[in-house]
């Protein structure tokens, strides 16, 4: 049996091997075939996709029939011919040949490289060879594209705060009220970044109760006007125990991000959102939590406020999250369930039946979380030491005595 003729066919995409894009820049490369002996071709063309696909099965009653729900997006569509197909075969002689390519990404914005449960954005680039009387030879490489996020915003910087409560009852007794009221710096955190958490949890039940903080992230898949939906913990802190009748602060208890990836905002059929969710646990009763948004960036906060260094070495800092390892924790954090409380997994299961017939403009226009109002400060004025509102000269000094 004779050997095939192509000893070796690979695709090399130029930089390093866990390099990111962004919008505008070029992706390039070349394809490198190596030669047994001199071979016919027909064409080889390199093709550069990037797609955004939602996909999910459901069941519906006793019988075994599915519903398939599927959308897609593209973000961008290039080609390039490194041999062209005009109608005569490329002979192409013993030995090995390179063809360089390049093309560039849209200008506009493009969504970051994500895989989920139910979903993936994916960026690649594909190769094919056409020979005659030979099946086409393929080569696909994929490539991580990344959306810059950057924290240094009024809309991110901007703390958030919130307060809830709720009466405990059991069995048809009150055991008293609880509140929480919690406050965050802003809202917009990179991964490796430490959250102070600064929260007043007032506890007038008769029952001890433990304060409880999570990160909670929130995958989005979208197809068909209908939502599915999945959740994760991925950072817990636990506080102390509030007995009966106390009270308890936290004066900026700190929760640190993971290296999860950055929020996706900007994709009609999959968004990942995270949240801050400071909760109470009440013996023998539902739980109070309290949910603060947040946004995890790629471009971190500029010390002072500096913005003199340039973007690209802001960015060459924001992609630990693609190599970081997870921490060692104590423990592993809860399943989402044991977060929820009962009245809430049962809205959100309401919320998510009755938006199955809805249509997809409806869904997109609406928030995917709760609004919360961001509090804004002013900042203090310029200090001086000449005094900008003198007091006349004729003016009797008044007595502090009087």
């Amino acid at each position: 049996m004779a050997l095939s003729s192509i000893k070796s066919f690979t695709l090399e995409l130029d930089g390093p091997a866990d390099a990111a894009f962004i919008g505008g820049e070029v992706v390039s490369g070349q394809v490198v075939l190596e030669l047994r002996r001199a071979t016919r071709v027909h064409s080889m063309k390199v093709l550069g996709r990037g797609v955004a696909t939602a996909h999910w099965l459901e069941n519906r009653g006793m019988n075994s029939v599915y519903n398939d729900y599927t959308s897609k997006v593209t973000y961008f569509r290039k080609r390039q011919h490194l041999i062209r197909d005009n109608g005569e075969v490329t002979v192409l002689p013993a030995g090995k040949h390179e063809f360089p390519f390049s093309f560039q990404l849209p200008e506009e914005t493009l969504v970051t490289s994500f895989e989920g449960k139910h979903g993936s954005i994916r960026y690649w680039v594909k190769v094919k060879l056409h020979r005659p009387w030979a099946t086409v030879r393929k080569i696909k490489k994929e490539f991580t594209v990344i959306e810059p996020i950057d924290i240094n915003t009024p809309a991110l910087l901007a703390p958030q705060a919130g307060t809830k409560d709720k009466m405990a009852r059991a069995w048809y007794r009150s055991f008293g009220q609880v509140s929480v009221t919690a406050k965050i710096d802003r809202k917009g955190y990179t991964p490796g970044e430490v959250i102070p958490v600064f929260a007043e949890f007032d506890n007038s039940t008769s029952r001890s109760v433990v304060p409880k903080a999570f990160i909670i992230q929130t995958q989005t898949f979208i197809a068909r006007g209908t939502m599915k939906q999945k959740r994760s913990v991925v950072a817990t802190l636990c506080g102390d125990i509030v007995g009966a009748k106390r009270r308890e602060t936290w004066h900026g208890r700190a929760i640190k991000i993971p290296p999860v990836g950055p929020s996706i905002l900007q994709c009609r059929i999959i968004k990942v959102e995270y949240m801050l969710k400071v909760c109470v646990d009440v013996p023998g009763t539902s739980k109070l939590c309290l949910e603060l948004p947040l946004v995890i960036g790629t471009i971190p906060l500029h010390p002072f406020g500096s913005r003199t260094s340039s973007v690209s070495s802001q960015y060459s800092v924001n992609l630990e999250w693609l190599r970081m390892a997870i921490p060692e924790q104590p423990e592993p954090p809860p399943d989402y369930s044991s977060v929820v409380t009962e009245e809430e997994a049962e809205q959100r299961h309401n919320a998510v039946a009755s938006q199955q017939a809805e249509d997809l403009s409806g869904i997109l226009e609406r928030p995917l979380m709760a609004f919360v109002q961001e509090f804004r400060f002013r900042p203090p004025p310029m200090y001086s030491e000449i005094d900008p509102n003198p007091q006349p000269i004729n003016m009797r000094p008044r007595c502090m005595t009087c």
